[in-house]
């Protein structure tokens, strides 16, 4: 089942990435969202061969024409006019075909072995609907003939409900396709930050050398959201914030802040030292669930100043439901580099701003010569922001100008923007930079089946310390920063989060 890859620094042209993709889903809301615009970009971008097809797949009625219109209408509304091309545009809508297919069913899959006949191109077959019919997609695909042995399968998160899901899900995947081209997205993982989090690590000695027990005290992760359910009430509800945010984006950011060096940029290299992490999270036992862990819901308040509902407020709300809409917990990871480093992980719906960050605290000196009054700001931060605006900022202390001011300290930010730093450059989409890996037969980017695994029965084990305590999750006002017992979480241990510093 192992592959090997060109590293991720290889340059484009080693081989041949011309593709025909198959898009299941493809008038669905993450297609006309991202995926269609992340397309056109790699194709702007002369990323994409000129021998590159896309066919659309989704149960509505549409000739090519008319899908080709919905397509091109998407574009011209979420990309900015200066990126809309005549030439550009008029050769992306070029390339797609449509039809119609029931999913459920085998009939009319010979549609699709018939658009690859003559082929010489792998075919990418893009699941972009619900997880309960990957594998009956990827069955009819094959009792229709139209797989080979290059063909590749992109599947969405969340892949399963818990592990015992998740791995019939995976079994039936992997019973037409071998791991080896099985491409798990977690979109977190193509953001130009991420990327950057392992150059910054593995190419810099400067923290290289600190990034332990005896240098780091300890660790925030920070996923908000700004909005609300948004229509989504029937899946949400069933999934809650742990399987939504947790199992996947949080636990793949602390997964790469913790992990120790890969021997090499190989995918492999790369996902085994990040299920080494996995396995080594401390599990929630006793008393723990109910000091280390905070669940919270949505109650009515404001987001920009207007008045939002509660959660159980919204359209097609069940007004007793029990389900989480924020987690905070601190975690810890038993090894030898991280042993007595707890780490504070938060996520939650209806939060003040839209915000996704990684901040490292380093240790304070072991002997302080300045104003006691100053000690608390006597660390050094590393500030790691995924969104809305990617950039690394490392926050050192610097002597106070004036005269009057003494050796009063200053704290202020070494600070690496993105936008600023590159002003010429369009920060590019992970989905971009995800679609280009699956294209180029790289899987260094995306999540291994142990990895999901592994993930899963840890929160498994939350999930069951919850559900067997019986303890409804805490009310916090829509456009806070969660409930007051997440702050006290914290405080215990003589802390407080970043912005409230």
């Amino acid at each position: 089942m192992s592959q090997s890859y060109a590293s991720p620094g290889a340059p484009l042209g080693e081989r041949d990435h011309a593709i025909d993709l198959a898009l299941f889903g493809a008038l669905g809301d993450l297609a006309m969202r991202k995926l269609f615009p992340a397309l056109y970009h790699l194709d702007r971008e002369g990323l994409m061969p000129e021998s590159t097809r896309i066919m659309g797949l989704a149960r509505q009625e549409h000739d090519v024409a008319s899908f080709r219109q919905q397509v091109g209408g998407a574009l011209r509304k979420r990309l900015k006019s200066s990126e809309l091309e005549d030439s550009s545009f008029e050769r992306f809508l070029n390339r797609l075909d449509y039809r119609q297919l029931d999913f459920s069913t085998e009939e009319g899959f010979e549609a699709i072995r018939e658009w690859r006949e003559g082929s010489k191109q792998p075919m990418v077959v893009y699941l972009s609907v619900a997880a309960r019919i990957y594998g009956d997609i990827c069955h009819h695909l094959q009792a229709s003939g139209s797989l080979d042995e290059d063909s590749r399968v992109v599947v969405e998160k969340p892949i399963g409900y818990d592990l015992t899901s998740s791995e019939q899900i995976n079994d039936a995947i992997g019973a037409v396709f071998p791991e080896s081209r099985v491409y798990r997205i977690d979109h977190y993982l193509g953001k130009e930050t991420v990327q950057n989090l392992i150059a910054l690590r593995f190419a810099n000695p400067l923290f290289g050398t600190q990034w332990n027990q005896n240098h780091i005290s300890h660790v925030e992760i920070t996923v908000a959201e700004k909005v609300g359910i948004e229509g989504r009430w029937g899946y949400f509800d069933d999934a809650g914030q742990l399987r939504d945010m947790v199992q996947n984006h949080l636990l793949q950011l602390l997964c790469l802040i913790a992990m120790d060096p890969p021997s090499n940029l190989d995918a492999d290299a790369i996902r085994d030292e990040k299920v080494k992490v996995l396995k080594a999270l401390k599990p929630f036992k006793g008393e723990a669930l109910g000091r280390d862990v905070v669940r919270g819901q949505y109650i009515a308040g404001t987001s920009d100043g207007q008045a939002v509902p509660g959660y159980l407020e919204e359209e097609g709300a069940n007004t007793q439901s029990q389900t989480e809409t924020f987690v905070a917990m601190k975690t810890e990871v038993s090894n030898w580099r991280w042993a007595g480093v707890p780490f504070y992980l938060r996520t939650g719906k209806r939060m003040p701003e839209k915000l996704s960050q990684i901040v490292i605290h380093f240790r304070q000196q072991p002997h302080y010569i300045f104003d006691p009054d100053q000690r608390d700001i006597a660390s050094n931060k590393l500030i790691i922001r995924l969104q809305p605006e990617e950039g690394i900022a490392l926050q050192v202390l610097t002597k106070d100008s004036g005269l009057d001011k003494g050796m009063r300290l200053r704290p202020g930010p070494l600070h690496l923007d993105f936008n600023s730093a590159f002003p010429k450059s369009r920060i590019p989409d992970a989905y971009e930079r995800l679609l280009l890996e699956v294209m180029k037969g790289q899987q260094y980017l995306f999540v291994r089946r142990d990895e999901v695994e592994h993930a899963w029965r840890w929160c498994d084990q939350l999930i069951a310390g919850w559900q067997s305590r019986e303890t409804p999750p805490r009310r916090y006002p829509a456009g806070s920063w969660g409930p007051v017992a997440s702050i006290a979480m914290i405080t215990q241990d003589g802390r407080s989060w970043y912005e409230d510093y």
